[in-house]
């Protein structure tokens, strides 16, 4: 392989030195440069919330898809939904899980912050 191109497969991950490295940009995890670079999800404008239990043993989470924030400021916003409702969740690629039936109380959180909010799933 020519060097400055990466496969998904190879690169640095770790060093003794160092710590956890990003493979791609070869940055510690911490100043990882791709992330930053990311451009944030398309979207056509409106925030879905829905309840979703599949895969999750009977446990149901709150859905939140379409924010079109970057990565950092996804992130953020997760945290602030997650201490207002007073439970758990993440930001996985783009989209921030809830943990619980929070849907009411997210959907007006959402709204207050300027977001177009529609509820999705039923």
């Amino acid at each position: 392989m020519k060097p400055g191109k990466h496969d998904k497969n190879s690169g640095l991950v770790y060093s003794t030195e160092f710590g956890k490295m990003c493979p791609v940009c070869s940055h510690l995890s911490a100043q990882c440069i791709c992330k930053k670079l990311q451009a944030p999800p398309s979207s056509d404008g409106v925030v879905r919330v829905w309840r979703e239990t599949k895969g999750r043993k009977g446990k149901g989470v709150c859905v939140i898809k379409g924010v079109p924030l970057s990565v950092e400021d996804l992130k953020a916003l997760g945290k602030r939904l997650k201490t207002h409702c007073g439970t758990g969740g993440t930001v996985k690629d783009g989209v921030i899980e809830i943990q619980g039936d929070h849907r009411d109380t997210l959907i007006e959180l959402l709204k207050k912050e300027g977001w177009t909010v529609k509820r999705a799933g039923g």
